[in-house]
């Protein structure tokens, strides 16, 4: 590398400037105390762990997501966190220990090996919040009304809010014996709503015609409350189907009773994470980006690795994200230009402003101080004995 090229970034990492690094931290401090409001706790997991750690329960789909490095101190290897929900499931199983629902909530970096969408970050600013030992409609209403909340304060009104269960699918491919790798085949051209390649996969297997279609048919199911209704009678001879349809219509009800919520949309193919959730899952989209800006869903049993096993809901976005939607997140940032010196009173005169909030730039000897360059609006000037401030 040229040293006039030493300056570039790989690709999918991005620096933070003054004023977006101002922004986002606004915005951070924002969503955090909305939490802490709905009664969830933060936490802070570290940025690398053992990969053992990293990568259990949970965390196993993320495996080709990780960087992977050797630790020098002891020859084991390391990962650095491409999701910080399984660290947050660590924390609730193997340290806290609690036997009632515990909330916690997040903030920080974590790093992928690939974006997750073209021309994405490979280093989002995570931000989520997952409850720990309920299982049941009342905590996945919760935690979908927060992540509602939180589009809302970022000034995301009215969101498009996907819901689905991966149980429909999951009952269905169980019904006609699908093997694994199969039903992750299906699965995925279900995801690309591929239609043919999904009968044809199908009828691979060995599927009837009959059991295909009833398969083919999820990529039907999408709309309002009607398809739930659809879906019932479709299905009513699969009990595990109709199990999760329940699940579905129950938080689909919770969370339709809360005030100013968006209308709620159902699509029964769309299983994003399905190897990772158990139950329901939702992602929230808005116009003109075509990735979820928002996602979660239950993923129960997430502490059997780490010796207890623990019911889990929850939802993440990437902060970095929800900020280009966040008309109010920025302010115009001024100060005052002081001068240095050995006057008692313009050190207390300092000190004072600095105390009462405002920002205060000392100028330094022989450099030459552009109070825009500085974001000063305002200069400490003497008059007489005293200092007093002047607009510039």
């Amino acid at each position: 590398m040229s040293s006039l090229d030493r300056w570039l970034l790989p690709e999918g990492i991005e620096e933070t400037l003054p004023e977006e690094a101002r922004r986002l931290e606004r915005l951070r401090r924002r969503l955090l105390d909305e939490f802490t409001g709905w009664g969830y706790e933060l936490v802070m997991p570290p940025l690398i762990e053992y990969l053992d750690s990293l990568l259990t329960g949970t965390g196993s789909d993320l495996d080709l997501q990780t960087f992977k490095l050797t630790d020098q101190l002891t020859g084991r290897l390391m990962g650095i966190r491409p999701d910080m929900t399984p660290q947050t499931a660590r924390i609730d199983a193997h340290y806290l220990k609690r036997s009632a629902p515990v909330r916690l909530c997040y903030a920080g970096s974590v790093l992928h090996t690939r974006p997750d969408e073209f021309g994405g970050s490979r280093e989002p600013l995570q931000i989520g919040a997952e409850l720990f030992g309920h299982q049941g409609a009342e905590s996945d209403a919760e935690v979908l009304s927060l992540m509602v909340r939180t589009l809302d304060l970022v000034g995301i009104i009215a969101p498009h809010l996907d819901l689905g269960h991966v149980g429909v699918f999951r009952g269905l491919a169980r019904a006609v014996g699908l093997q694994a790798e199969t039903e992750a085949d299906v699965f995925g051209a279900l995801q690309r709503k591929a239609r043919g390649e999904v009968l044809a996969l199908l009828a691979r297997a060995g599927v009837s015609a009959k059991d295909s279609g009833q398969i083919a048919a999820l990529l039907d199911l999408s709309g309002g409350a009607e398809v739930l209704t659809m879906a019932q009678t479709r299905y009513s001879a699969n009990a595990a189907v109709l199990r999760a349809l329940d699940d579905l219509g129950a938080v689909a009800r919770l969370v339709s009773a809360q005030p100013g919520m968006p209308a709620l949309h159902f699509d029964l193919a769309e299983l994003s994470g399905y190897q990772y959730y158990t139950g329901i899952v939702f992602s929230a989209y808005v116009s003109g980006h075509g990735w979820a800006i928002a996602k979660g869903g239950r993923y129960d049993g997430v502490g059997r690795a780490f010796g207890r096993e623990r019911a889990a809901t929850g939802f993440g976005a990437d902060l970095r994200q929800l900020l280009r939607y966040c008309s109010d997140c920025g302010d115009t940032l001024g100060g005052i230009l002081a001068p240095v010196g050995e006057d008692a009173a313009l050190r207390e005169e300092v000190a004072r402003l600095r105390a009462t909030g405002e920002r205060v730039v000392c100028e330094l000897p022989g450099a030459s101080a552009v109070p825009a360059e500085l974001s000063c609006d305002r200069r400490l000037v003497r008059q007489g004995s005293s200092w007093v401030i002047q607009k510039i």
